[in-house]
C-alpha cells in the first residue's frame, strides 16, 4: 500500500490519468481496430487491397500531420487539441460501422490517423511538461507498458465476451473516447495551457523547411529513414493482412487472430525487460540486425503455418524481433542527432511511419494477387533488406565522423 501511495505521489495526477487512459483506450480499441479489416470485408464486401488502402491511408495522413501537431498546439493550446483529437477518434470509430461507402470510409480513416497522431504528439509533450527531467524515462516507460497491457488483454477479452471486431466493440471504443475526453476536459482545467511556444515541441523544432533541408543533406539519416520505412512496413500494420489471411484460410481464424494479438502484447510485457538487458551487450546495429532476422523467421513461419500452435510460435518469434528493433531504431537515430536539431531529427524519423500505409496497402495487393505464402515471404525479404540500409547508414556516419 505504501508503494502505491509513493508511486501516486511521484507523478502529477494528470500523468496518472493519461497513463490510465492509455490502458483503457488500447484495451477497447484492440477489440475493434485490429479486426477492422475483417469487419470491412464482411460488411462492405471489399477486396484485400482496397481494405489495406483504406486502413493504411490513416497512418499516412497521420505521418504528415503529426509533424505539425506540436506546432498547432502552440496556436490553439494543447488542452483543446487533445480534446478535439479524442472527439475525432470517437467519430472515426462510429463512422467505420455506419457506412460501406469507400469515400466515407477513407475520410473516417484519415480523421482517425490525424487525430491519433495529434493526440499522441501532444499527450506525450504534456506528460513531459508535468514530469521532472530525472523522471521522464520512467514515465514514458510506464506509458509504453500501459499501452502493451491494453493490447495484451483487449483482444482476448473481446474474444471471451464474443464482441471482438463486432459493432458493439466499435461503439464501446467510441464511447470510451468520449468519456475520456470529458474526464480530461475537467482535469485539465486546473492547469495552465501550453501556448505560444511554452511547450516542449516548438515551431523551430518542427520547421518543415528545416526538416527537408536536413533530409537532403544528411545521408546517414536518410538511409536510416528508408530502413525504418521498410521495417514499419513489416511490423507496423502487420495485423491488417494477417487478420485477412487467417479469416480466409484458417478455421476459426478470427479467434486465432485475437489470440495472436494477445500473444504479441503479453510477450512484450513479459520478455521486454530481460531481453533488453540481454541485448545491451550488442551494438545498436547488431540489435537491429537480430531483430530483422527474427521478423523474417516469424514471417516465414506465418507463410508455412497450418495449425494454431505454429502461428502462435511464429508470432512469439516475430514479437521478439519487435522488442529488439523498436528501441534500437530510435536509439540509432538519436546517436547521429545534433543536440540543437533533436526535434527536427525526431520529426524526420517519424517519416518511417509511411510504412504503416505501405504495409496494409501493398500487403493487401500481394495477398489478393499471389496469396498469403508469397506475401509473408516478401515481407521476410523486406525485413532482411532493412538491415542493409541501417548498416550502410551507420558506415556512412562513421566515415562522416572521421573526416
Amino acid at each position: 500500500m505504501d508503494k502505491i501511495k509513493s508511486y501516486l505521489k511521484e507523478f502529477h495526477p494528470i500523468v496518472h490519468i493519461l497513463v490510465f487512459g492509455t490502458v483503457l483506450i488500447t484495451l477497447t480499441s484492440s477489440m475493434s481496430m485490429p479486426f477492422l479489416a475483417i469487419f470491412l470485408s464482411q460488411s462492405a464486401n471489399l477486396d484485400f487491397a482496397t481494405i489495406g488502402f483504406i486502413i493504411g491511408v490513416g497512418p499516412l495522413a497521420g505521418t504528415s500531420c503529426g509533424l505539425i501537431g506540436g506546432v498547432l498546439s502552440d496556436f490553439i493550446g494543447r488542452k483543446k487539441l487533445m480534446i478535439l483529437s479524442l472527439i475525432g477518434l470517437s467519430i472515426a470509430f462510429i463512422g467505420f460501422i455506419s457506412t460501406t461507402n469507400i469515400i466515407f470510409l477513407l475520410i473516417f480513416s484519415i480523421i482517425r490517423g490525424i487525430a491519433q497522431a495529434f493526440f499522441g504528439t501532444v499527450s506525450k509533450a504534456l506528460m513531459a511538461d508535468l514530469t521532472p527531467d530525472n523522471k521522464r524515462y520512467k514515465m514514458f516507460a510506464n506509458r509504453y507498458l500501459a499501452s502493451n497491457l491494453g493490447y495484451a488483454i483487449g483482444p482476448m477479452l473481446g474474444a471471451f465476451l464474443g464482441i471482438g471486431g463486432s459493432t458493439i466493440a466499435f461503439i464501446l471504443t467510441s464511447s470510451i473516447y468520449v468519456i475520456y475526453a470529458v474526464v480530461l476536459y475537467f482535469m485539465l482545467r486546473a492547469i495552465k495551457d501550453s501556448k505560444h511556444n511554452n511547450g516542449a515541441v516548438s515551431k523551430d523544432n518542427m520547421n518543415v523547411a528545416l526538416l527537408w533541408h536536413t533530409l537532403r543533406s544528411d545521408v546517414p539519416l536518410m538511409l536510416f529513414i528508408i530502413g525504418g520505412i521498410l521495417l514499419t512496413t513489416v511490423h507496423g500494420q502487420m495485423s491488417v493482412t494477417l487478420s485477412q489471411y487467417l479469416q480466409a484460410n484458417i478455421i476459426d481464424g478470427v479467434k486465432l487472430f485475437a489470440i495472436l494479438m494477445s500473444v504479441n502484447g503479453f510477450t512484450v510485457l513479459i520478455v521486454q525487460i530481460p531481453l533488453t538487458r540481454w541485448s545491451e551487450r550488442f551494438t545498436l546495429i547488431q540489435r537491429i540486425a537480430y531483430g530483422c532476422m527474427l521478423f523474417a523467421v516469424g514471417e516465414i513461419g506465418f507463410a508455412f503455418s497450418t495449425i494454431w500452435i505454429a502461428f502462435i510460435i511464429s508470432m512469439f518469434v516475430f514479437t521478439l524481433g519487435e522488442i529488439l528493433v523498436i528501441p534500437a531504431e530510435y536509439a540509432q537515430v538519436d546517436e547521429i542527432t545534433p543536440q540543437h536539431l533533436r526535434g527536427t531529427y525526431y520529426g524526420a524519423q517519424s517519416l518511417g511511419e509511411f510504412g504503416n500505409f505501405l504495409g496494409p496497402w501493398f500487403g493487401g495487393i500481394l495477398l489478393s494477387t499471389y496469396g498469403g505464402t508469397t506475401m509473408f515471404l516478401f515481407m521476410a525479404f523486406i525485413s532482411l533488406l532493412g538491415i542493409y540500409f541501417f548498416y550502410v547508414g551507420k558506415r556512412s556516419f562513421n566515415k562522416k565522423m572521421q573526416v
